[in-house]
């Protein structure tokens, strides 16, 4: 693919905000949104996990179009750990901040640090002065629910608190705004557990009445 330089970057950037039509109805719009990832994708600007790569940059174009961010936030933020797209913690924490209805947004952490009561929250005032609490996330829980098993908790267990806070908060109050992704470290830690299929072919046991006299 060919290089793209700034000047071309910058132009195709302001390209991109009309793409807003349903891509999946339209093979204009899909055709036009192909056309600007092929192109970001042969630039060196962008994060190495999308070079190359035009449908991925064609996704996170349409997911920033959705989300009203630049392309660049998320490619930069969006990752794929086990097969599933998850956001940075700093980023989730970003569009906590930078969401229009919320004036102040910041984690309040609680407890003795480096005890298992050491925790944290979300804690928002809205633009009309309401005080929102999230739900808190505590070292305790962390050990119950086996997270600590993720090296993340042992070594930065500040950002995994406030990380882990921002992401209960975020699907609590406002779940469109993760888009339906994980947000950095739950994809390790929270793996839900499937249900067991069962053998269509297997015999069930049988008790015979005979064989108990």
């Amino acid at each position: 693919m060919e290089k793209l330089t700034i000047q071309e970057m910058s132009e195709i950037a302001s390209n991109i905000a009309p793409i807003k039509e349903d891509i999946f109805t339209n093979p204009g719009a899909f055709q036009n949104l192909f056309n600007f990832g092929k192109m970001l994708a042969s630039s060196l600007i962008i994060p190495q996990n999308y070079q190359q790569k035009p449908m991925d940059c064609a996704i996170a174009i349409d997911m920033a179009n959705r989300m009203n961010v630049s392309p660049m936030f998320v490619m930069q933020n969006l990752y794929v750990v086990k097969g599933k797209p998850s956001w940075s913690g700093q980023a989730c924490i970003s569009m906590l901040q930078n969401y229009k209805e919320y004036k102040k947004v910041r984690p309040v952490y609680f407890g003795e640090k480096d005890s298992e009561n050491w925790g944290c929250y979300i804690k928002v005032e809205t633009a009309d002065g309401e005080v929102i609490k999230g739900p808190e996330v505590t070292m305790k829980m962390a050990k119950a629910e086996g997270w600590i098993s993720n090296p993340k908790w042992k070594n930065m267990p500040e950002q995994m608190l406030g990380y882990r806070a921002a992401a209960f908060f975020a699907r609590l109050y406002i779940p469109n705004l993760l888009m339906g992704c994980c947000v950095e470290g739950e994809t390790e830690d929270i793996t839900p557990a499937r249900p067991k299929a069962l053998d269509p072919f297997a015999k069930e046991e049988t008790t015979n009445d005979t064989d108990k006299q």
